[in-house]
């Protein structure tokens, strides 16, 4: 029997498209080959241009993943006034937060998000079972490694 979660019931979150999550604080967006292949595919540069123009080399150590790169001022290197300018090919880590395991472990840790991410706690319920597809289609996707 698996142990019951604190988001049994679903979690209220909407988007407030206030784009904390892409600016302002350093980090990585790693890429999965789906990801990058949608990537390419939406800018129309081919495989090498992208990587050269758009990602670096992330050394966890010892096991080194592809990132997109940051601007100076720590922005996704897509993120414009608009908005994403790739949206529509943008990759799974992004497609799935805030719905990542290490928000969602304990309650407190999905509270204390609330406190960086004004979308936690309002519009509708996700349900649990959307909330484990998320988890899963993160899971599910294997970072590209040099």
């Amino acid at each position: 029997m698996s142990e019951k979660k604190f988001y049994e019931n679903g979690l209220q979150f909407e988007c407030q498209r206030c784009s904390a999550c892409c600016r302002h604080e350093p980090g990585y967006v790693f890429l999965s080959k789906n990801d990058l292949d949608a990537l390419v595919d939406e800018t129309g540069l081919s495989e090498q241009d992208f990587l050269l123009k758009y990602c670096r080399t992330v050394d966890l150590g010892g096991i080194k993943r592809i990132s997109l790169i940051e601007k100076k001022n720590y922005d996704c290197i897509f993120w414009t006034e608009e908005g994403c300018r790739v949206y529509k090919a943008r990759p799974v880590q992004c497609r799935t937060y805030p719905f990542w395991i290490s928000y969602l472990e304990e309650e407190k840790d999905w509270k204390d998000l609330a406190k960086s991410c004004p979308g936690v706690g309002k519009g509708p319920i996700v349900s649990k079972e959307e909330i484990e597809k998320r988890i899963a289609e993160r899971q599910d996707e294997q970072m590209l490694t040099v």
